[in-house]
């Protein structure tokens, strides 16, 4: 009975700490968001709505796959390489 109120405990805090993390990614997210938002209205400025929100659509979508590239690169495990021993 103990080692389960042990384990409960843990998937409770793990659990806490995974939301937390993603708040805090979230929080993180919306601050970029707008952010961007002003760099485009910056550059292109608020004339043509419908515009201004393609043209952020794209940017964050590229944005988005060469992030995604990058992390998927930084967390692959390297090759295994064959090692050959020569006597």
């Amino acid at each position: 009975m103990k080692d389960q109120v042990n384990e409960m405990k843990s998937q409770v805090a793990e659990t806490m700490a995974t939301l937390v993390t993603t708040a805090f990614g979230l929080i993180a997210a919306l601050a970029w968001n707008d952010a961007i938002k002003a760099i485009i209205t910056e550059f292109v400025g608020k004339g043509n709505g419908i515009m201004g929100l393609l043209i952020y659509a794209i940017i964050i979508t590229i944005i988005a796959v060469i992030a995604t590239i990058l992390i998927a690169r930084v967390l692959a495990k390297p090759a295994v390489q064959a090692v050959r021993i020569v006597e």
